[in-house]
């Protein structure tokens, strides 16, 4: 690794946004979905109307707000290996703002409750909840946030482009195919290009489905097709949380070599995969749409197919090469590092739901009930979201904010206080208690999407809302140390 360079102000004060927006958002959202577990609890009153607003807002700001925080991670150890243009980090963070603006008044204002799917045509039956005004604005809102994000991963795919010359070489594929005696790229590099793709193509196509939404608002007579605002909807969503993961994943590629001494090895096996998850990321957005029976037989074949094997190699290469370098290593755990490795099982033990779940016949009964945010919640809670913590405390949580990284050398850390340790297995643990309660709902048919519930469902909702009660404590403790130690983040 070579000498590293402080990051300038212009971009270490954009990274700082990045992580104090995110946080704070984080923090808010699971506030949004507390209440509505306890309203479907029969705790508190929410009536159904704000109900489905406070739900459009929770799905939609969530999954934005994943992806800026898992940016600030991609750019922060990109960077080490190329030359970004820092303007961009502004401009994607005020578009990100100028959309999310757009959108919660949308929502709050102009009462719009199609959730963050906004399948069509429901934007433009409101039915009088909603204008097409309110509809407009959720999304104008929705296409400023997917251009920032746009030119963020068109510069992310300049820079390594710049430096590694093509694609095939960002890939490592030289070395996987070739048996090319160059030097393997880095991690992040590999991670990086793959998102770069896939993430372009995955916003393009939002794209394209909003502009269509958009025009169909103001010209009825433009006919739009359903299935196919509905498969470009969804390749667009699954893509983007997926690179998201993907993104947030490069801290434990680049943090648990600091904390351990020991270097990340790049080979052919994990070459292989990030390779392989490239192409079946794209692929395996059908499992969506199972229930859709216009769509090809061939393409839920296809998805429960690479449902199976998406998730498989690149969680096998992590938490194998994550539990390789930590093994015997005489690492000093901190909070950063321990929310990594949590990560890690959060991330592996979520995805198996999502694959029971895109299996066709449990599909048939499983796909509209809570079993669905169960499996997302998991994976997004106990591993994305964990991994973007581990990040956002690491940044602040260096004494010499500006000394040099030593890649032989593990970091020095401080002791986790009493305060740190219980937040993070607070979190933790109401983290899986709370994914649990919508899976075992799910066994029961408790339907998704729904305000209220059966007096025969409450008592799910009950224990979900004592979980929820955890994580949110917890959040609260992480967040404001995150907060108020963000003037004195690290610098490198």
């Amino acid at each position: 690794m070579s000498p590293l360079q402080p990051l300038n102000k212009s971009a270490r004060l954009a990274i700082l946004c990045y992580v104090g927006i995110s946080a704070i958002v984080f923090l808010l959202m699971m506030i949004v979905g507390l209440v509505m577990r306890a309203s479907q609890a029969q705790l508190i009153g929410v009536p159904p109307q704000f109900f489905y607003q406070l739900m459009t807002a929770h799905g939609g700001s969530m999954i934005v707000t994943s992806g800026l925080a898992a940016s600030a991670v991609l750019w922060y150890f990109l960077r080490r290996y190329t030359n970004l243009y820092t303007p961009i980090l502004w401009i994607n963070l005020g578009l990100f703002l100028t959309g999310v603006v757009l959108i919660l008044g949308s929502i709050f204002i102009g009462g719009f409750a199609g959730a963050w799917t906004f399948l069509f045509p429901l934007p433009s039956h409101g039915l009088g909840i909603w204008s097409t005004g309110a509809a407009t604005a959720f999304i104008v809102g929705l296409l400023l946030i997917g251009v920032g994000f746009l030119i963020f991963y068109l510069e992310v795919a300049r820079a390594i482009l710049k430096e590694y010359g093509s694609i095939p070489k960002a890939l490592g594929w030289p070395q996987l195919f070739k048996n090319s005696s160059d030097t393997m790229p880095p991690a992040t590099i590999v991670a990086g290009t793959m998102v770069f793709i896939v993430n372009i193509l995955g916003i393009l196509a939002g794209a394209v489905v909003l502009v269509l939404i958009l025009i169909n608002l103001y010209v009825p007579r433009f006919e739009v097709d359903p299935l196919l605002t509905k498969n470009l909807t969804y390749f667009f969503g699954h893509v983007f949380i997926n690179a998201t993961i993907y993104q947030a994943v490069i801290a434990v590629y680049e943090l648990l070599p600091q904390y351990t001494g020991r270097t990340w090895k790049v080979n052919k096996v994990f070459l292989a995969a990030w390779t392989a998850s490239s192409l079946m990321v794209m692929a395996v957005y059908p499992h969506h749409l199972m229930m859709d029976f216009a769509m090809p037989s061939w393409m839920a074949i296809s998805a429960q197919i690479f449902s199976y094997a998406n998730g498989i190699p690149l969680i096998i290469v992590t938490a194998w090469g994550a539990l390789t370098i930590v093994h015997r290593s005489g690492i000093k755990w901190d909070a950063a590092s321990l929310l990594l490795m949590i990560a890690i099982f959060g991330w592996s033990a979520g995805v198996i739901p999502a694959i029971i779940d895109a299996t066709v016949a449990v599909n048939k009964v499983m796909h509209n009930t809570l079993w669905v945010p169960g499996h997302f919640h998991f994976y997004l809670l106990t591993g994305l979201v964990a991994m973007l913590l581990g990040f956002m405390i690491y940044m602040i949580n260096g004494d010499d904010q500006s000394a040099p990284i030593n890649p032989n050398k593990p970091i020095d850390v401080k002791p986790m206080t009493a305060a740190d340790t219980s937040a993070i297995w607070v979190y933790t643990l109401g983290s899986i208690g709370f994914s649990m309660m919508f899976l075992i709902s799910g066994t029961a048919s408790v339907p998704r999407r729904w305000a209220e519930h059966f007096p025969e469902w409450i008592v799910y909702s009950q224990v979900a809302t004592v979980f929820g009660s955890f994580i949110v404590l917890a959040m609260l403790i992480l967040v404001i140390k995150i907060v108020i130690r963000l003037p004195k983040a690290r610098t490198l």
